[in-house]
């Protein structure tokens, strides 16, 4: 018979060793898969002991296929009567194109008639389909002029092979799939280790056999290796399987295997090994503890401290050791301490026997471990894209550095090259690792030598920046903007109050260009992040690292892509434990985790402190686009009497009243408002509202699925909302306009013919701890004048105002104007800006908290 055994892509080399393992004959390596032959046992023996192969199949006929007619017949000849078991239901799969079948579910339908009609000729009853959960599941494989069609063995796939508690306990978390678990472990030939005889001297010094898993992650890898060293079978739990419903299968041949399968795992019951697993992350570490127990696996994974000393003293004397990591699951944040925690490992005395197979996504480990890999597996766990990088062991190495430059003195560079083309790169001596000295004492291990530049110049600005901060009576600031092009982030320190008390560092990453290796602007970000907590005293676990484009969109509030907080959790804003900061006298909630901004822009600092120098001279204050509420708070602590704020998200509204509610504004006098700004504008203009101080913030871009079709992008709607905005003030109010887009240019002379004008009042908005970036955002306060006065203020010619004044007072003198683009011809409005008739008499009074409730 022949059968093949399907995996995923980059495993076919270990895939094939395995089944060679297995004994099994005639295997070949092909593309996604591994062939092989033999009787119906060799099948059997794959699907129950192939830790790495996704399914088996068992193939059943090729033939020629040119068009739909000889695929049918084709499939027709053979004889499915002594295939199919009587009554099973099928379904059949296909893959791949001819020249003339293009489509494989009509491909697969033409396969199926086929079937169906030779059992209905041959047995006198038709199959039955049965897509979702088939007794006998075929799968079609169509290439060039030919066709083969196979059985698949096992039914659903391999890797399914969790134990549901586990899955359960592990609900949201991700848990490696256990064939990329198995795939990590054979690099390091965890099989083999397991399987080593100790001898008289292991006894006696107690060593035995060890897996280190320095990022043990959500417990996959730990998962599987206790099941290589239990020697359990991977099928041997399964209840079904593909072959049931095959003819040729042989029941008692299977339960044959059963049963040496069992035997195989009674046996393994003397073997002694240790399994020692550690996490930089907390919550990783929890939830592989949890994967562990709910497994029944506890006894045999030791979790300790993510210490060096700590771990090689779990580890104890080894009599073969290997040291696995995945961290694919790694926060960023805490990345850099991963990272050295398995350089040190590697190079610690006691492990220097052990291979090194990692799990990783940046390439970032070769530099802490200074060795390139001896060898690479690109691979796509959870559909992403990932590695498999391999280092053999010091010992090995060392062997072979000495090996190669013994060859090189005696002049046999000839039959070195002709060793290095057959094998494997001999590898080299890892280098030294570079460390800084911050002057606690504690040497810490670095990715770029350079990175010593930063260090000194973050300890300048954090010496600077915190005799500023006292003086002026800041607790929350900027101490890094991208002093060193190089070094491309932003450093914000938070301090809390005392009801929450503690720091926090926020560090974003401003995109590097194309020009920059990757690899290279992602080491000199670990650093930094690895820095600065230690320079500014601030405890890891307390540092969110986050990823901002610094580009002329700016950047926008809005969910991060991988925080800790689960939806529900967002949900309940109001409720929820955040840490609180205080600012110019109040009290506002941060929240770190789950967004790209933490729910204050520092740099609206003094834009705020403006905010609450207006209020004194108002009673009623409207904030659009409010995000968090920050500026609604200094308006109420200025002494407004009413406030308004409106914003199209319920969970910032929400956090919002939760911030007013935390320093004492509630009551009905204070409103809040889920809306369109623009729609919400349009209606508030057929209202008497109108507000003494307006504070308007918008983003620069959104394409929320709330605003319907339409977008928005405030260089180009800026005109429009600006228009409306003025509309909306009362007699001698203003409002204060800012925006984040770097590149904003503000069309003043389209605002003045709609009578507002503009005061730029950037410059003394933008605080001491932003002055390295006069661009961080723009600020402006706006005014409505009668039109002719802000077009002459605009720099109009005295016979363009006259134009204008006549358009406004004969519309229909109005010059034709060409044809609007789609998004304004959405809002095309009339003389009263809502694309409704204008109607006689007063506006009718409508509440404005009666727009649109919050929630609805």
């Amino acid at each position: 018979m022949e059968f093949y055994a399907s995996c995923p892509e980059g495993f076919e080399s270990a895939l094939a060793d395995e089944l060679k393992r297995l004994g099994l004959s005639h295997v070949r390596r092909l593309k996604g898969r591994a062939t092989f032959e033999g009787e119906l046992e060799q099948g059997y023996r794959a699907c129950l002991w192939s830790r790495l192969a996704s399914r088996v199949f068992v193939v059943l006929g090729r033939f020629e296929a040119q068009d739909a007619d000889e695929l049918y017949d084709g499939v027709y000849d053979i004889a499915w009567e002594t295939i199919v078991r009587p009554g099973a239901t099928i379904a059949i799969t296909a893959r791949g194109v001819t020249e003339q079948l293009r489509n494989t579910r009509f491909s697969a339908l033409r396969a199926k008639d086929a079937l169906c009609d030779r059992l209905a000729e041959t047995t006198g009853r038709r199959a039955d389909v049965d897509a979702a959960d088939p007794d006998v599941h075929l799968l079609l494989s169509l290439r060039q002029r030919r066709a083969s069609i196979s059985l698949d063995l096992s039914g659903d796939p391999l890797f399914k092979r969790l134990p549901p508690a586990a899955t359960r306990a592990g609900e949201g978390t991700h848990v490696l799939r256990p064939d990329y678990a198995a795939l990590v472990l054979a690099q390091v030939g965890w099989t083999a280790l397991c399987e080593h005889e100790l001898t008289a001297d292991d006894y006696e010094n107690e060593a035995l056999p060890t897996l280190v898993n320095a990022s043990c992650a959500g417990g996959g890898l730990l998962l599987e290796a206790v099941n290589i060293l239990t020697d359990r079978a991977p099928g041997a739990a399964r209840e079904r399987w593909g072959f049931e419903g095959w003819q040729l299968h042989d029941a008692a041949l299977w339960e044959q295997l059963l049963a040496e399968a069992r035997e195989c795992e009674a046996a393994a019951r003397e073997r002694q090994a240790r399994i020692v697993a550690v996490d930089i992350d907390p919550a990783a570490r929890q939830t592989a503890e949890r994967m562990v127990k709910c497994a029944g696996y506890k006894r045999f994974v030791d979790f300790c401290a993510a210490k060096s000393a700590t771990v090689l003293d779990h580890a104890g004397a080894v009599a073969g050791a290997a040291l696995v990591a995945n961290t694919t699951e790694t926060p960023l944040s805490l990345m850099h301490d991963a990272m050295t925690l398995v350089g040190e490992l590697r190079r610690a005395p006691e492990l220097t026997s052990a291979p090194v197979a990692a799990l990783t996504r940046d390439g970032l480990l070769a530099r802490a471990l200074h060795a390139e890999p001896a060898r690479s597996i690109a691979v796509m766990p959870n559909n992403e894209e990932a590695t498999v990088e391999v280092w053999p062991s010091l010992d090995h190495a060392a062997a072979a550095f000495e090996a190669a430059t013994s060859a090189d003195a005696e002049g046999e560079t000839s039959d070195a090259d002709d060793v290095i083309s057959d094998e494997a790169p001999a590898p080299a001596m890892p280098e030294p690792a570079a460390t800084l000295d911050l002057g606690d004492g504690k040497p810490l291990p670095v990715l770029i030598p350079e990175s010593e530049q930063f260090a000194n110049r973050l300890r300048k600005n954090a010496r600077l920046r915190r005799k500023w901060a006292k003086r002026e009576g800041v607790s929350c600031y900027r101490v890094y903007d991208a002093d060193l092009p190089d070094y491309s982030a932003a450093i914000d320190l938070y301090e809390g109050c005392p009801q929450t008390p503690g720091r926090w560092l926020v560090i974003a990453e401003y995109a590097a260009p194309k020009t920059i290796d990757p690899a290279l602007a992602q080491a000199r970000m670990l650093d930094i992040l690895a820095i600065a907590p230690r320079i500014l005293d601030v405890p890891a676990e307390h540092v969110h690292a986050k990823a901002r484009m610094r580009s002329r969109g700016g950047s926008q509030y809005g969910k991060q892509g991988a925080g800790k907080g689960g939806s529900s959790e967002r949900a309940n804003i109001a409720r929820r434990r955040l840490p609180l900061i205080e600012e110019g006298g109040l009290t506002f909630a941060v929240n770190f985790d789950d967004y790209l901004d933490v729910g204050i822009f520092l740099d609206h600092r003094v834009t705020r402190n403006l905010v609450r120098e207006h209020a004194k001279q108002a009673r009623r204050f409207l904030n659009l686009f409010a995000y968090t509420g920050t500026a609604t708070c200094y308006a109420a602590d200025g002494g407004v009497e009413e406030t308004v704020t409106v914003d199209l998200s319920n969970t910032y509204l929400d956090w919002a009243e939760r911030n007013m509610r935390q320093n004492g504004f509630v009551g009905p006098q204070h409103h809040f408002v889920r809306d369109d700004v623009l729609a919400w504008i349009r209606d508030q203009r057929q209202t008497r509202n109108r507000w003494d101080l307006i504070f308007v913030d918008p983003p620069t871009f959104s394409n929320s699925s709330k605003m319907g079709r339409r977008t928005w992008d405030v260089q180009r709607d800026h005109v429009e909302l600006l228009a409306g905005v003025s509309r909306l003030l009362a007699q001698g109010g203003h409002a204060i306009f800012s925006c984040n887009l770097r590149g904003f240019r503000p069309e003043t002379r389209k605002l003045a013919r709609a009578g507002v004008v503009l005061e730029d009042i950037t410059a003394q908005t933008i605080p001491e701890d932003f002055a390295r970036n006069q661009k961080v955002h723009h600020c402006y306060i706006v005014r409505r004048l009668p039109i002719e006065d802000a077009m002459a203020e605009a720099g109009f010619s005295t016979e363009e105002i006259a134009e204008r004044t006549e358009e406004l007072r004969n519309p229909d003198a109005r010059k034709p104007r060409a044809t609007a683009p789609a998004h304004a011809q959405a809002g095309d409005r009339g003389p009263r800006g809502d694309g409704k008739p204008a109607c006689a008499g007063k506006p009718k009074k409508k509440k404005f908290y009666a727009s649109k409730p919050k929630g609805k």
